[in-house]
């Protein structure tokens, strides 16, 4: 008894920045390729087809793409500069990490700062009551 069939994996390849044209969002789109391979006894075999396909991550709608656009989407993420950050990371709270003091305690060898950066508070909304 032979015990066949079929499996379909899907691997994210890139991500890229562009115009939606479902939502009309600048946001990122995954590109994707769905593999599908033939199985003998559970084991993939060989590719029996594959196909590429882009997910915007702010509406969700997915764009068939051919090969030769995959691979022009790839070139184009990893054409684009990354960003640089401005600022030094803010530690999280917690433990204190080297480097950064823990706000409102006396640290040694470290002056007394000035500023303190707050971030500002969202106002939360009880949930409704009534169906």
């Amino acid at each position: 008894m032979l015990i066949y069939g079929w499996r379909k994996s899907v691997q994210e390849l890139a991500t890229a920045t562009y115009l939606c044209g479902n939502c009309q969002n600048p946001s990122a789109h995954a590109l994707r390729r769905a593999v599908t391979k033939f199985t003998l006894f559970f084991i993939p075999l060989f590719p029996i087809s594959s196909k590429y396909f882009t997910v915007c991550t702010f509406c969700g709608m997915t764009n068939k793409l051919t090969k030769d656009e995959a691979q022009q989407v790839q070139a184009m993420q990893q054409q684009a500069p990354q960003p640089v950050p401005q600022q030094p990371p803010v530690p999280q709270a917690g433990y204190p990490q080297a480097g950064h003091p823990q706000a409102g305690y006396p640290q040694p060898g470290h002056a007394p700062q000035q500023h303190v950066q707050q971030y500002p508070q969202q106002q939360i909304q009880p949930p409704r009551q009534g169906f």
